[in-house]
């Protein structure tokens, strides 16, 4: 290849690198950009929950809740922070692999301490998803808890078991997953109905 052959060649390579970076870094996300905010704009932003024109948090990512009168999500395997989108990996361990059962272990323990008089603890009460950063439960789970949380807010378990009931989501499609629950549109629900009985805006 002669020198002016290596020349034109060079400055082929260096068009298609100007014409690629124009088409996919700048035209190309400016477009998924724009129609996902026309066409999923909930989606687009993050899927926020508002309420009362308050940013609670995202319906993706869980989040750490503590005392008997809340719902508790599944472990989060983030560290040092639960729930913490910034440092989430596959964090599953294999059926084989000690530390899983150590883990089990532990929370089991937990929750029979804090539930007591209740058997047959829900497995994703005790494991952790994947990502580290499920935001839901199994209806399963979320009736687990029903007592604990209804005598700790003072509330009959049938209210809340009832307002359980209501934030069950069903298989996408009829189909696909499993009937979920989402522990922070639950909470909320919980302190809206604490704060109305007593009588102030949440």
């Amino acid at each position: 290849m002669t020198a002016k052959e290596i020349q034109n060649q060079s400055v082929i390579a260096l068009k298609a690198i100007c014409v690629f970076t124009i088409l996919l870094g700048l035209f190309y996300p400016a477009l998924v950009t724009a129609l996902g905010q026309v066409l999923f704009p909930r989606q687009a932003q993050g899927s926020l929950i508002v309420d009362n024109g308050r940013v609670r948090g995202s319906a993706l990512i869980g989040q750490f809740f503590h005392g008997d009168k809340y719902f508790w999500g599944r472990p989060s395997a983030t560290s040092p922070d639960p729930y913490n989108s910034a440092s989430s990996s596959g964090s599953n361990w294999g059926p084989n692999n000690p530390a899983l059962w150590s883990a089990v272990k532990d929370r089991v323990s937990f929750y029979q301490k804090n539930n007591p008089g209740l058997s047959g603890i829900p497995v994703d009460l005790v494991t952790a998803s994947g990502s580290g950063l499920d935001p839901d439960i199994s209806p399963k789970a979320a009736f687990f808890q029903v007592k604990r949380v209804a005598h700790a807010r003072g509330m009959s378990e049938a209210a809340v078991r009832k307002l359980v009931q209501s934030y069950i989501q069903k298989r996408q499609w009829g189909f696909l997953g499993e009937p979920r629950v989402n522990v922070l549109l639950l909470n909320l629900s919980l302190d809206r109905s604490a704060a109305l009985k007593l009588g102030r805006i949440f």
